[in-house]
């Protein structure tokens, strides 16, 4: 497992996703209720801009760089960027968040963060950046064991972010299985996968698959900073949503136009549809 999200934090992509993130936990917040956050593939949880391994590759220059001074910002931003500019409070773009402490600094007090990375190193350095909140739990296993492993929740309600790395060629395949676990043990889930947008053949079959999962209903949404037929690139990155919260498909139509302006690089667009209608 080579994977290191280091080198991606702050891109278009974890916009795009950070940003979903905060709105699912804002709308499963209207409810006094408590909820879990599960995250099955978790990496470190937070991010040096500045260290070796951003600055390689720069990514967030196209991503939340583009954003971090920007007046123009929607409402629906505002959770997010609190968030950033609480762990910048100089007012310099160095730290970022990722989906744990996202997580952890946005859910209330009733609920619970249960989250999970597979790599040793990651895995010491998210508990270590998770140390010291007693709402949080940290598991070193198999991220695909996730569903099996802590669904059902006690609460009753959860929300379940599948991020893999992508480095193998059946992890989609395997996305879907999770998802459709996860529905089978616990059918109220909010179990939201992540996904590049690259290969259209893949694509394909994945949407048939996240088609299967039994999931009540199922949103997709995608954000391409880059034609669809763009060889060799990242064109874009897609969220499947079981179950997604009233209120948050008006939400993004809202927000995606935006984003596609702000992080288009050669050609910004977006789409939105239901795989899964109620």
């Amino acid at each position: 497992m080579n994977y290191r999200h280091a080198f991606h934090a702050g891109n278009h992509a974890d916009v795009f996703k950070h940003l979903t993130l905060t709105r699912l936990i804002a709308l499963m917040s209207r409810k006094e209720q408590p909820f879990a956050y599960l995250d099955t593939h978790a990496g470190i949880g937070l991010y040096d801009l500045q260290g070796d391994q951003a600055n390689r590759t720069g990514e967030y220059l196209e991503g939340i760089a583009r954003l971090w001074n920007q007046t123009d910002l929607p409402i629906l931003t505002a959770d997010y960027m609190q968030v950033l500019h609480e762990m910048n409070p100089d007012g310099q773009l160095r730290y970022y968040p990722g989906s744990p402490e996202l997580a952890r600094r946005l859910t209330r007090r009733q609920d619970r963060v249960l989250i999970n990375e597979k790599h040793p190193e990651d895995g010491l350095l998210l508990k270590e950046n998770m140390a010291g909140d007693r709402r949080v739990k940290v598991h070193l296993g198999e991220g695909w064991h996730v569903p099996r492993a802590l669904l059902p929740v006690p609460e009753k309600r959860a929300v379940m972010l599948i991020d893999p790395p992508f480095e193998k060629l059946d992890e989609m395949q395997r996305c879907a299985l999770s998802m459709k676990e996860a529905i089978g043990r616990m059918r109220q889930t909010v179990a939201a996968i992540w996904y590049p947008v690259k290969d259209q053949r893949a694509l394909r079959r994945f949407y048939q698959d996240l088609a299967g999962t039994g999931a009540p209903k199922l949103l997709r949404v995608e954000l391409l900073v880059h034609p669809l037929d763009t060889p060799n690139s990242l064109n874009g990155s897609g969220l499947a949503i079981a179950n997604p919260p009233w209120g948050l498909e008006e939400e993004l139509r809202e927000l995606l136009p935006w984003l596609a302006e702000k992080l288009g690089q050669t050609q910004g667009g977006w789409k939105m549809d239901w795989l899964i209608a109620e």
